[in-house]
């Protein structure tokens, strides 16, 4: 029985042991499994729109981002940086980068940011946006589900156009494209200045012509020739006019260049005669008058005055006029029509010094016949008849040498 009873005490004394051993190796896990635990460092983890607060044993901000399953690339932001040791109640930052596509004034290039929005991008790479710049898309707007932002630099722009000069801000490249923007339509004859497929510069000018074609038609009038005939009936130095002359008429078509208001040419596509012209017909007279006799018996006082100086030179004042000076009717003090001959070798003079009728010779210019007057006419003077009013004017005054012939 004792025996027995030492058998029994002995096992339940081993089984005691063995009980004690296992709840002591548990103690112990607990306690390392608590130690473990308050060892820990307490890290915040800001990533992107999310706050993560988490106890760690990792040694690096690197570490502890890859036990949150992070994956950091080089251009993602982490503050502090990956290789930082890690502190206790630490806050750490993450921001994945994306990449972006920027169209810079049509050039393209490829970057990373970590910002959120259009406009941050824009600052990130000092970019200074104006208000006439064109941003797509908007600043405001995020760069999720983005891939091209597009910034266009505007510059300032001359036009001229419809008779306006005005500055415009632009980012066309093209004048063709600024042309559609400021919605400047060119008709068919319309041109630019630059050309349409030019490139355009800050500063510039555009110069928009109008242009258009009109057709001028002109009636013009044809100057008559003037036939001279010989008639041997008729006194010499006496002239008649059978067939007054006609001027003609002609119709020219010419098409004219118009830019911006301004004729800048004008060319003759083709004339139409509508009238022809007739000749003005002169009867010239050729025959000769018979001498004069004189009585020897007459009396000296029976001469007159200008016949006794017939056949000797004398000095004379000499201006010119014409049919159609102020006041003129174009008929003479006996009556010729200046107008209808205008071929008529006339001067007017002082009938007490030049009896009217004479014919007289004017040195250098020929014969004439004094068959006008003219209330300036006074003394040695005479007035040229001259169917040309240009000529009259270059004439002036001059001193002329004049002879009665008969």
């Amino acid at each position: 029985m004792n025996q027995w009873m030492k058998q029994l005490s002995s096992k339940f004394s081993w089984k005691k042991l063995a009980v004690s051993s296992v709840g002591l190796l548990t103690l112990m896990s607990i306690i390392a499994f608590a130690i473990y635990e308050v060892t820990k460092a307490e890290v915040t983890v800001e990533a992107d729109d999310d706050s993560i607060s988490t106890h760690t044993h990792a040694s690096t901000v690197g570490e502890v981002l890859e036990e949150q399953d992070i994956d950091v690339t080089k251009h993602d932001y982490v503050e502090p940086p990956v290789d930082t040791e890690i502190k206790e109640e630490m806050s750490i930052e993450f921001k994945q980068a994306q990449k972006v596509v920027v169209s810079l004034d049509g050039e393209l290039n490829k970057v990373w940011t970590t910002k959120q929005s259009v406009e941050g991008l824009l600052e990130e790479l000092e970019i200074e946006v104006h208000k006439h710049d064109i941003v797509d898309p908007n600043l405001e707007n995020s760069l999720n589900d983005v891939n091209v932002v597009k910034f266009n630099s505007a510059f300032q722009i001359t036009v001229i156009s419809d008779g306006e000069e005005k500055e415009v801000w632009t980012t066309s490249t093209t004048v063709a494209d600024f042309l559609e923007k400021e919605k400047i339509t060119l008709n068919k004859l319309d041109r630019v200045e630059p050309a349409e497929d030019e490139q355009l510069e800050g500063t510039g000018k555009v110069n928009v012509v109008r242009v258009e074609k009109v057709t001028d038609v002109v009636e013009e009038t044809v100057n008559f020739g003037t036939v001279t005939k010989n008639d041997s009936s008729i006194d010499q130095g006496s002239e008649e006019v059978i067939q007054k002359g006609q001027e003609g008429k002609i119709e020219k078509q010419y098409e004219v260049v118009i830019e911006d208001g301004e004729e800048v040419s004008r060319d003759l596509v083709k004339e139409n005669v509508v009238q022809e012209s007739e000749d003005r017909i002169l009867v010239v007279g050729t025959k000769k008058a018979a001498p004069k006799t004189v009585s020897r018996g007459s009396s000296s006082n029976s001469s007159s005055s200008a016949s006794s100086s017939s056949g000797s030179w004398r000095s004379f004042t000499a201006t010119a006029y014409s049919a159609f000076c102020n006041g003129c009717s174009g008929v003479t003090a006996t009556g010729i029509n200046l107008r209808e001959n205008p071929g008529k070798n006339v001067i007017a003079v002082d009938p007490s010094v030049i009896p009217l009728g004479s014919r007289v010779e004017v040195k250098g210019y020929g014969t004439y016949i004094a068959g006008d007057t003219g209330g300036a006419i006074k003394g040695n003077k005479i007035d040229i008849f001259m169917p040309d009013k240009s000529k009259v004017q270059s004439f002036g005054r001059q001193s002329v040498q004049i002879r009665v012939l008969d």
